[in-house]
């Protein structure tokens, strides 16, 4: 699948020189829901398979199907995430939304640059909830995650355009507000997309259907879909391939779910990051 092309300013799409990947460890702070809050653990097992010295996980905050401003709003004492980063002990942030940007997102990237001048703010593009945007949790038709399975490309890709318009517009002007790139985008939206893609054609070792990335009707992870975001989260984060890295021993893996499955969520998961304007793997002139 070639990914979709993003509509944003030509400074932004202008991609060519690569940058090198990151020679150490990174300090990480997570906020995030359901559908993200975990990578912190994985991205723990990578880092340590990929040789890189000094990685830690700073902190978490994990709130079910939260808004990043709900992280923001954690009073003062309790607000883990606003301590860390004014304690300048945070390299970078991971941030994810539902499928709308907001206010939090802002926030937080203007108190972390503030702090440290050299902190890297993550979005995650998360994969849509039910396959829909503009997404409306009061008025879900979706029961179980089988109803995935009806699902096509060619129905996928208009949400999703106009999700990755939404999302991508949002960062380019915070950046310009900010005065540099200090907020990146993970894709990992883009390489789910690509995975189903390969499931639907049958070319996906060890996964069926494409109820096979998802543990209900909401569109939760299951294992294979959290580790291809943990590889997404991992080539942003350090600026390297995955591939080649082994399958973590902190996710779960069934019989079917072997080198063959880990190698290609680790291709489409960089192929991803690396076509990606705003993943920071290549520098803009």
């Amino acid at each position: 699948m070639k990914p979709i092309k993003s509509k944003i300013n030509k400074v932004s799409t202008v991609n060519r020189k690569p940058v090198r990947p990151l020679p150490r460890g990174q300090r990480i702070f997570t906020c995030g829901h359901s559908s993200h809050h975990w990578v912190l653990d994985i991205l723990k097992d990578l880092a340590k398979q990929a040789g890189i010295s000094g990685h830690h996980a700073v902190g978490t905050s994990s709130i079910g199907g939260s808004r990043v401003i709900q992280h923001w709003d954690v009073p003062a004492k309790q607000n883990k995430a606003k301590q860390a980063l004014r304690a300048g002990t945070v390299d970078v942030l991971t941030l994810s939304c539902m499928t709308r940007p907001d206010e939090g997102i802002r926030r937080f990237a203007k108190l972390a640059v503030e702090h440290n001048p050299h902190v890297r703010v993550t979005l995650q593009e998360l994969w849509l909830p039910k396959d829909r945007f503009p997404f409306d949790p009061a008025h879900c038709t979706r029961k179980s995650a089988d109803e995935f399975n009806g699902s096509t490309m060619a129905g996928l890709k208009k949400p999703h355009k106009a999700y990755f318009k939404v999302m991508e517009d949002y960062v380019s002007a915070l950046n310009t507000e900010l005065g540099k790139q200090s907020v990146f985008i993970v894709p990992d939206a883009q390489a789910a997309l690509a995975l189903r893609e390969r499931i639907i054609a049958g070319t996906a070792p060890g996964l069926k259907k494409q109820s096979d990335l998802f543990t209900d009707a909401w569109g939760h992870p299951s294992p294979p879909l959290q580790l291809l975001s943990a590889y997404c989260h991992f080539s942003v984060i350090y600026r390297r391939s995955p591939v080649g890295l082994t399958w973590p021993g902190v996710v779960a893996r069934k019989p079917g779910w072997g080198p063959r499955l880990n190698r290609l969520l680790q291709q489409l998961a960089w192929e991803s990051v690396t076509h990606h304007p705003l993943s920071g793997i290549k520098t803009h002139p």
